[in-house]
This record gives C-alpha cells, structure tokens and sequence, in this order.
C-alpha cells in the first residue's frame, strides 16, 4: 500500500479517535453538572429544616436549603451539612437521585432547634409559649423504665408514681386534685391523641426507648391542641432512619427483680425507612402485691413518595398486668412501708390491659407557600381490674381524623385545622366475694350489679398564625373552637338502680390566645402570651349521687398570663430560661367522696396559680476529649383557693391541695473521649398540702441518682455501651405519691400514703450493629 494512503487512514482513525473522546467526555461532564435535588428533615420530628448551609468537600462551595428544606447540588462527593442546633453531618451522595439527609438536633444549643409543637415550624427561640424539650440525651440520663425522673426534671411539672402502673401528672398545678390518674392534660403520640374522650392521659405505659422526645407546652398555651388548662405532652416517637440498617438490643436487671430487653430494629433506603421495637419488662416491685409485667411492640415507617408527598405510619401496641398495692397509713408508711393496702392485698388486686393506636399520616406540598398535613387514627383499650370494692372491665374504642393546611405569605405563616374524635366506652361492675373464700384466693367474680355504654365526642376547630412585624419580633394569634358531648346508656336496670340513661352536651368553647417574642440580640429573646383554656368534667363527674347525670356541672375554665426570656451567653456555655405566670381558674371541679373510692364531681370555687420557672445550663468544660455541664431547674408555686366552699365549709385562702411548694433539680454531666461517662442528678421537693384545710402536709426531701457507664466503638459496625445507676442514693425515706382528702371508713385511719422506693440499682448493656 502507497505510504500516503496509510497515513490518511490513520489521520482518519486519529480524528474519528478524538470525536469519540469529546463526545464521551461531554457526556460525562453534562451527567457530572445535572443538578441533584434534596430535602434536609430533623430526624426525630420529621420537621424541614431551612437555612442549613450544604457544603461540597472537594470543592468547598456552599449553598442554603430553603424554607421547605430543599436544595440543589452539582456534581456527586462528599457534602457536610450544617445549622446552630443541629449535629453537623458529612455523607458521601454518589448517585443522581433525590435524597432525603435527616440531622439529629444538639443538646448544647436548644434554642436553636426547630420545634413542631404549633405544627408552625420555628426556632424554639422565637416562640411566645413556654416550651420545654426532653431530648433523647435526657432520657437516658437515668433508668429508662420510669419516665417519672425525666418529666420531673422539667420545672412546673411533678409527676407522682405510686407504683408502674399508678401515676399521676400535675403542670402548673393543673391535675393535682385528680385522685387517681392524669386528668386535664392533653397528650399526643405523633399526631395521635392520647387522650380519651373523658379527659385522662396516659403516657408511662410507653416503652421510653420508643421516644425520640418530648415537646411540652405548659399552660394553656396552645390553640391547636384543645387549649387545655394543663398543657400539652407531645412524644414524638424514634423516627425510622433512611439509608442504613442497624439492630440495638438492651439487656438490663436491677434491684426488686427487675428485668428489662428491648429489641430495636432500623432500616431505611434512600426513600423509605422502617423501624420496629419490642420490650419486656418485668419487676416484683418493692412493695407486696406490687408484680409488674409489661409487653410493648412498636413500628413507625416513613415512606417519600415524591419531594412534595410522604406518608408515616405509626403503630403501637401495650400488654400489661400490674398488681395494685394501693395508699397506706401513716403507721404503715413509717413503720412497714413494703406493705400494701390491707384490702387489696387480701384481695390481690391488678390491673390487667392491652392498649393499642393506629395512626397513618400524609403530608403533601402543594407548592412552596402551602402543605396539607392528614392523620387518621383509632386506638381501643381492654382492661380487666379487680378492686376491694368490685371487679371492673373496660372497653375502649376510639378513632378520629386530624388535618390541618400550613401556609406563608411573605411574613405571615398560618396553619387552619380541626380534629374530630369519637370513642365508645363500655364498662361493666361486678362483686368482688374474695371475703367469701378462704384467705389467699384473691378477687372472686360476683353477681353484675352495672352495665355502662359511654359514646363520647368531641372536635377541636383551630387557627393559629405568626406575624414577624421584623426580623426580631414575631406576633401570633391562636383562636380554638371545642364542642364536646357524652351519650350514657344504661344497660343494666332493675328497681333498685335507676336508669342513668341520658345525653350531655357542654356549650361550644371558644379559647384565643395572643402571643408576642422579640430577640433583643441574637442570643437574647422575650416573649409573653396571654390565653385561655379548659377543661371538662368527666362522665363520672357529671354523675349525682343516685346515679342520675347532673345538667349543672360545668367546665373548669381559666386565663393564663406570662412572660418569660431565652437567652445565651459566653458563645452559648450559658443557657437561661426564665418564666412568670398566672393563671387564674373558675368552676373549680372537686371530687367529693361518697363512700370507699367512690367520689363525684363538684364545682366549688376558684384558684390562683402564680409561679416561677428557671433553667439554667452551663457547659463548665468543652473540649475534644472532655466535656463537664451542669444544669438546675427551679419551680417556684404560689397555689391557693381564691374561693372554695365545700359542704359549707370554706377553704379560701387556703394552699392547693397535692401541689409541692417548690421543687429543685439540679446536676453534672460528665463524658470522655475514651468513653468513660456519668451523670448525677440531686432533686429537693417542698412541702406537699395533704388536705383542703391545710391540717397535714408532707414533709420536704431531697433525691440523689446517679448513673456511671462506659461507651465503646469494637468497630465501625459494632458499638456497646455498659452501664450502672443507682437511684435514691442516700436511702431516704419520702411519699412518691399521695392520696389528698383520704377518710377512714369503719373506724380505720385514712390512707395518705404512696410510699417511695428505698435505694435500688440498674444495670445493663446497649450494644448496637451497623449493617
């Protein structure tokens, strides 16, 4: 071949060479510069977070999410992710698709987090509304078998635990007069109300592991969620993780034969997550007749349909049996406080019930000024409770729908809604002829001699908005429509009982509320509100004496009024919260006894609720290798009856029954490099008010617990944490709980008295596999 042939054939494979490259090389550079989408999220409330700064490694270019929490990138790398209050994150996004970052909030910076609580999406710094977080750090803090220490820690809340399985909760005063259970506080699960149709909460029978946090409103404060006079307890539940896999087992025993396993499992894909976790635990208890056994199993899932649609279920299932060793003496409380309750250890009384909620949520975005929020759910509870006095069984079912539509426009954010509940009560009460056998027997079914049937409905109408007048100053008005109603159906009729047959309807309430916030500086806040709330009567409550339901009984109703700062100093070592409230209440309900555990409801009067609540923080030490902080929490109470008559006997003036006068908790946290951490927590309650007439109170004292483990990474799958506590340290002698207004029948002393667990010790070992 002629040598200039060969070399225009290889100028021609030269050049067809080169095109080829170009060409492939502006298809690789048009797929590295397509633009990859993504939405940033807090991790435990699922909530968009803005203005967190997404930078690439490599490169060092930075963008912002938006107010919805989206952002746009170029090229695949790694990319850190940063905000005040958040974790910094760094991930490696080697595919175009669009991806989900879920950042974990830090306890050192609260005031920076965004909080949910008003479904309105802000800084907890610029709420108006006093608003406390229990983080996840927090609950480990101690045993996670009692939430009775971690709600405690927060001023205005007491908590009182008579056993497992009897508690009661007070905010603000609000609750202390219900004598058994946690009555005028509204709480929910997500977005799933905890609350029944008659007004009680329960919340201790969560398994705590299950808890990502709590968001606690106190007072009346919310127009979103019923503008109960109490508060509200938000638990938000562990969120499922997208994009890893992992299972957590928890092993832990301790004193009065304490057993507990929890079993955690996660995973997630870019889109969707699950996690599912199961727990059991056991204990004798510290007192006779006080056996506690319980079972829970819970599964949340997220699942990202698209960047405007995503949907949660949430489930959550309690299988529990209880013994019930009831209120003593004071002659027992000193001298034999592992006793029970004569009656109820001859007895053996318990309480045995299966609890579970079902709630599904969708979120859609319809553009980037409007979102639509949906949750539909339903709950039933079974409960068999033999008592001295009857057998009683329960049934429960409950289901609802809550929505609400969340806008802005310019700088005005807004939310409109309604919640609409229904459940169907059915009880029924039996003889107990346990006296009729022989002596260890235990409670006997007798005769029926009640058949109740409650239908119970309410719906909440609310609307709610934030106004920043300017950068520094948010205004917010909150307005809360309620009707309630109960239907009672008496089914067992005979001459001797009367039909208890009849329907009642409360007058629609309407609640407001105004709120003002204003950042004096970056690190300096205010705020102050103004609002209103209520709380209605229980069915038993409405019940007279002959069983016949009384038109008169009214809702409590009250006006809350405070103001209060957020502030951080020394580049946020020092945290202070500070509030001044008072809240004034009418149409006091007082539960009047009328026999042995048997009381109706009354209104009888007026209270003043004035107080002072203090967080202080303090980060002593901060370093790559060590950290020490110390915090306290400080509540202050003023309780009195503005006006109370009772059975013409007149109580005004006089301190709020089942209130302590002040409480203190304060404490150091301690953690190492090498894993080495621990915890001590010192707690001071006041005096306690035992009866209207302020003849007998508790007398004051003092907890110390404390907590030591040890956490270790084997690898960078495996990952252990080993750990003891010991609670009540110096082995004092106090009530956990007590029984306001007790009177002794046939010549028997009153019984007061919950006695507290004496010093008693945890342990146990986390260990954790990355898959």
């Amino acid at each position: 071949m002629p040598k200039f042939k060969m070399t225009r054939l290889n100028s021609l494979i030269l050049k067809k060479t080169l095109l080829s490259g170009v060409f492939l090389i502006s298809i690789l550079y048009t797929h590295s510069q397509q633009i990859l989408k993504g939405k940033i999220i807090d991790s435990e409330s699922g909530t968009p977070i803005a203005n967190v700064i997404v930078k690439n490694v490599q490169n060092n270019t930075t963008s912002t999410s938006n107010n919805l929490g989206l952002f746009e990138f170029q090229n695949t790398g790694f990319y850190n992710f940063s905000k005040a209050g958040y974790e910094e994150k760094e991930i490696e996004i080697s595919k175009a698709e669009y991806i989900i970052i879920q950042l974990e909030i830090s306890p050192s910076n609260l005031n920076e987090v965004i909080v949910s609580t008003n479904h309105i999406a802000q800084k907890l710094k610029k709420s108006n509304t006093t608003i406390d977080l229990i983080t996840t750090k927090d609950i480990e803090r101690g045993n996670t078998t009692n939430v009775l220490d971690i709600l405690n820690r927060v001023p205005s809340i007491f908590m009182q635990s008579g056993a497992l399985n009897t508690n009661k909760i007070s905010i603000r005063g609000i609750g202390s007069r219900n004598l058994y259970g946690t009555s005028k506080i509204r709480a929910y699960f997500q977005d799933i109300p905890l609350t029944s149709g008659n007004g009680e909460t329960s919340i201790e029978d969560f398994e705590l592991g299950s808890i990502s946090r709590f968001e606690i409103i106190k007072g009346a404060g919310s127009s979103i969620y019923g503008a109960g006079l109490g508060g509200t307890i938000h638990l938000i539940p562990q969120n499922a993780y997208l994009n890893q896999t992992s299972i957590q087992s928890d092993i832990s025993f301790g004193s009065f034969g304490l057993m507990k396993g929890v079993l955690n499992v996660n995973h997630g894909t870019t889109k969707n997550s699950f996690r599912a976790i199961y727990s059991n635990t056991h204990s004798d208890g510290y007192r006779a007749n006080n056996e506690y056994n319980r079972k829970t199993f819970t599964i949340n899932t997220n699942h990202f349909i698209s960047n405007k649609d995503d949907i949660t279920l949430l489930a959550s299932f309690v299988n529990l049996k209880g013994f019930i060793p009831s209120s003593i003496n004071e002659t027992n409380y000193l001298n034999n406080p592992k006793s029970a309750a004569f009656t109820w250890a001859q007895s053996k009384g318990y309480e045995d019930s299966k609890r579970g909620i079902l709630g599904v949520s969708w979120n859609h975005q319809y553009n980037s000024n409007i979102k639509q929020a949906t949750s539909i759910f339903s709950s039933f509870k079974k409960a068999y409770e033999p008592r001295p006095f009857d057998i009683l069984t329960e049934n429960t079912n409950a289901i609802g729908i809550r929505s609400r539509i969340l806008g802005t426009i310019n700088k005005l954010n807004w939310t409109l809604g309604g919640e609409l509940f229904k459940d169907t009560y059915k009880s029924r009460n039996f003889e107990n002829l346990y006296q009729s056998y022989p002596a260890g027997t235990g409670s006997v079914k007798g005769d029926k001699f009640a058949d109740l049937k409650e239908k119970r409905t309410y719906y909440n109408l609310f609307f709610e908005t934030n106004y920043n007048t300017s950068e520094k100053t948010t205004v917010s008005l909150g307005l809360n429509f309620n009707k309630t109603s109960y239907n009672l159906y008496d089914k067992f009729l005979t001459d001797e009982n009367p039909d208890q047959s009849g329907s009642y309807s409360f007058k629609g309430m309407l609640s407001p509320k105004l709120g003002i916030s204003h950042l004096f500086t970056e690190n300096i806040s205010f705020y102050s509100n103004v609002s209103h709330g209520f709380s209605p009567p229980s069915t038993a409550e409405t019940l007279l004496p002959e069983g016949l339901i009384n038109p008169n009984i009214k809702p409590e109703t009250g006006w809350n009024f405070e103001v209060g700062t957020r502030s951080t100093f020394f580049n946020n070592r020092l945290q202070l919260n500070l509030a001044l409230y008072k809240m004034a209440v009418k149409n006091l309900l007082v539960a009047r006894r009328t026999g042995n555990d048997q009381f109706i409801g009354v209104n009888a009067g007026k209270t003043q609720h004035n107080g002072l609540e203090m967080v202080v923080k303090y980060q002593w030490i901060q370093h790559e290798t060590v950290s020490l902080n110390h915090y306290i929490s400080y509540t202050l109470n003023d309780f009195k009856f503005k006006e109370f008559v009772d059975n013409e006997t007149d109580f005004s003036g006089n301190k709020l029954t089942g209130v302590p006068s002040e409480v203190l908790n304060t404490g150091i946290d301690f953690e190492t490099k090498f894993g080495v951490y621990t915890t001590v927590n010192y707690q001071f309650v006041g005096s306690i008010p035992i009866t209207d007439n302020n003849s007998l109170f508790t007398k004051d004292y003092s907890l110390t617990n404390t907590k030591i483990g040890y956490k270790h990474s084997i690898n960078s799958k495996l990952k252990l944490n080993a750990y003891f506590g010991l609670d009540n340290v110096f082995n004092k002698h106090y009530a956990s709980q007590i029984l306001i207004n007790a009177t002794g029948f046939g010549g028997a002393a009153p019984r007061y008295y919950y006695p507290g667990n004496p010093t008693n010790y945890y342990t146990g070992i986390n260990i954790i596999y990355m898959f």
